[in-house]
């Protein structure tokens, strides 16, 4: 049984006479809610909208009954009510909407995207479900297959770098895309994907750089880019100086991040012998697609002329080290060398020449600072120091901040200038038992010069020497000599030692030659000339001590030395406080244990220095001439005394000058002592009525002054006259 969406069906019973005697019922999927059944004709309705897409069938059981015995009349029977399907869902894209992509240039018909639409009417009834695609926006660079839904490029040579992105517009039809159908749409975004179609570019094709000379090398001097309209590794660039003159001086790299290319220096510049270069730099892109290569080379050139700036450069050095002799003992001045330094300006300043005075030791050398000779400054010693390293700076006369430097060696040559001498110190040992022609002993020699002057030598006893009884030498002329015994037998109690000078000379030029003492010792000598037993080895043995004995006797002996030293050195040290308190200054006083002559005596010391700043002067520098009063007289009885001359002397001048010569004595004591200098001052127009002012015994002074004092001075005048005038009687 089919029943249309909102249609009607009928039951019927054979049974059914048409009376109403007949009942019919319905039971199963939706019986009472969706479907409900007339009792009395056996019409079945549909109460609501059926909707085929939520279910295609019921399944429902009807029975006739009598209506009064309620007894069935017929089995029950079961029918399935399937829903007929009418055009009711519009076409739906369920992903919508989509994204895609295509490359750009794409060759026409190149798939980009399938969409598919779905219908939820029922595909095999009618063209309920038969859908059509077709465009509503995206022409004419996209086109859709009506049946599959796919997408494809419609237009050549879509550019990315012109238009990168479009919109489509797909719409689904049903009913075959027939007047009436249902439809439905979505939205494709077609983003154009990157191809390397685009050659590098430079904005330009000539560029200017100034490079200062100083620049360093393999530091960045300067930056260039081509410009590529491509994106990712389709715009990578490698930048190349293709022509050899840049080549040589510059480099140039590719910054990743920045794509610029980035100049740098491979050699130092110099402004003085090239003042500018040109370069030309290529650009060429590292991946290449083979499609586009019908677009040309994908590379592009520039030139870029680089002007080198000058700069105030300092000196530069002929050499980069100098290596320089000179004989040891050379007279101070002797030249060593000479250093050349330039100023590579063009200006080409004066150039000044300094050692480095950085330099730790003593100095051996000066230079020149005009012209570079480098010279002694004292005699050089090979066997003290054979090399010397210095360091010399320039600079520029108008630019002296600007320095250079460079290292020089001075080798000092040999001389010979040192004798040669016995290699050994140690005692020869003779045997008791020797026999004349016996070699005793051989012996080398040695000098401290270098090998030319120190590798041959010659032996021999002093000439002026009488022969020696016991023993002779023999020169075996290949830098030893043999000592060799003239008699028979030696006894240690006769003479245990002998001393045998030995003359050795050297080859050198001059020849030197120098005499070393060489100590024999006999000692008793067992078969085959091993030696027994010497003496000092005798005495040790009989007095039963062994070396670690005696080495422990001489440690202790070296230590209360010690001790004994550093007793004496602590008692020397401690002295007394030579100011015991800050009060407690005083003068140093000079004790002279010498009776005078009383007043009389006028030779034993003159007291005038006690008073007298000019005469103490005098006496100081001329203590062989006896000082001499001056008087100084004007209108009479205006005489002045010495005294009040002397008085007049600058007194700070005076303590001044003590001051100088006391800092200077050196048989003063080594700590501060307090002079003491008593003056009057000046002012008084008598001077000073003491006899200390007086410089001589015999005065010529005039003493009739003091009368206009008043009569307690006129008897003062009277007693100096009268004593003057026992004096010159």
């Amino acid at each position: 049984m089919f029943v249309q969406e909102s249609a009607r069906r009928q039951l019927h019973s054979n049974s059914d006479k048409g009376d109403g005697s007949v009942k019919y019922i319905l039971s199963g999927e939706g019986a009472g809610t969706i479907f409900i059944i007339d009792e009395v004709t056996g019409d079945i309705h549909a109460t609501k909208s059926l909707d085929r897409e939520r279910k295609t069938h019921y399944v429902l059981h009807a029975q006739a009954l009598d209506r009064n015995t309620k007894e069935a009349l017929e089995p029950k029977s079961e029918f399935i009510i399937k829903v007929q399907d009418i055009n009711d869902n519009a076409p739906k894209f369920p992903d919508g909407p989509f994204v895609a992509m295509v490359p750009e240039m794409s060759e026409v018909g190149t798939s980009v995207l399938q969409v598919t639409a779905t219908d939820a009417d029922d595909p095999t009834y009618g063209n309920s479900a038969r859908i059509v695609y077709s465009i509503l926006q995206g022409q004419p660079y996209f086109s859709v297959d009506p049946k599959t839904g796919i997408i494809r490029t419609a237009l050549a040579n879509m550019d990315r770098e012109a238009r990168e992105h479009y919109t489509v517009v797909i719409q689904a039809k049903d009913m075959a895309g027939q007047v009436g159908g249902l439809s439905g749409s979505t939205t494709i975004n077609i983003t154009l994907t990157d191809v390397n179609d685009n050659p590098p570019k430079f904005p330009q094709k000539n560029y200017q750089l100034y490079v200062p000379e100083s620049a360093q090398v393999g530091k960045p001097v300067g930056k260039i880019k081509a410009n590529d309209e491509d994106l990712g590794i389709n715009a990578d660039i490698k930048y190349s100086i293709i022509n050899s003159e840049g080549a040589n001086m510059f480099s140039i790299s590719t910054d990743r991040d920045t794509r610029e290319g980035i100049l740098s220096l491979k050699k130092p510049l110099n402004y003085e012998k090239k003042k500018s270069y040109t370069l030309h730099i290529e650009g060429m892109n590292t991946h290449v697609d083979p499609r586009f290569s019908y677009l040309g080379s994908f590379k592009d050139t520039a030139t870029l002329k680089i002007t080198v700036g000058d700069v105030d450069e300092a000196p530069v050095f002929s050499m980069d080290y100098y290596i320089m002799e000179v004989y040891e003992n050379a007279p101070i001045g002797t030249e060593v060398g000479t250093v050349t330094a330039q100023d590579p300006d063009i200006k080409n300043s004066p150039v000044r020449y300094y050692l480095d005075i950085k330099e730790e030791g003593e100095r051996y050398f000066k230079i020149d600072e005009s012209h570079g000779i480098i010279r002694t400054i004292q005699p050089l010693d090979r066997e003290d120091m054979p090399w010397h390293n210095i360091t010399v700076m320039a600079s520029d006369v108008d630019n002296p901040s600007l320095l250079s430097h460079v290292p020089a060696t001075v080798q000092v040559l040999d001389v010979n200038d040192n004798p040669p001498e016995i290699a050994t110190q140690e005692e020869g040992i003779v045997c008791e038992s020797s026999r004349p022609g016996q070699v005793i002993q051989t012996v080398t020699a040695m000098d401290k010069d270098d090998f030319a002057n120190g590798q041959r030598f010659s032996f021999a006893l002093p000439s002026h020497l009488p022969v020696n009884p016991n023993f002779t030498l023999k020169d075996n002329e290949d830098g030893t000599a043999s000592i060799i015994a003239r008699r028979r037998r030696f006894s240690h109690l006769t003479q245990e030692l002998y001393e045998l000078p030995i003359v050795v000379w050297d080859n050198g030029e001059p020849s030197l030659s120098g005499t070393s003492t060489l100590t024999l010792r006999v000692c008793p000598c067992q078969r085959h000339g091993r030696v027994r037993m010497c003496q000092g080895e005798a005495f040790l043995s009989s007095a039963g001590l062994s070396t670690g004995a005696l080495i422990a006797i001489l440690l202790c002996i070296v230590i209360l030395l010690a001790i004994v030293v550093l007793f004496i050195t602590l008692r020397r040290s401690k002295k007394e406080p030579l100011i015991i308190s800050e009060e407690d200054v005083r003068e140093n006083v000079v004790t002279y244990d010498d009776e005078g002559g009383g007043e009389e005596d006028t030779e034993a010391f003159d007291i005038i220095a006690l008073r007298n700043p000019a005469a103490a002067e005098e006496l100081k520098f001329r203590r062989d001439v006896r000082p001499e009063a001056r008087q100084h007289c004007g209108p009479p009885r205006t005489c002045q005394s010495p005294a009040l001359e002397l008085d007049e002397v600058d007194v700070h001048e005076f303590i001044k000058q003590r001051l100088v010569e006391a800092d200077t004595d050196t048989s003063v004591p080594p700590y501060d002592s307090l002079q003491t200098y008593a003056y009057e001052g000046q002012g008084s127009p008598t001077g000073t009525i003491s006899p200390l002012d007086s410089p001589g015994t015999q005065s010529e002074q005039d003493y009739n002054y003091l009368d206009d004092w008043g009569p307690e001075f006129q008897k003062l005048a009277e007693l100096y006259e009268e004593a003057e005038s026992e004096i010159m009687t």
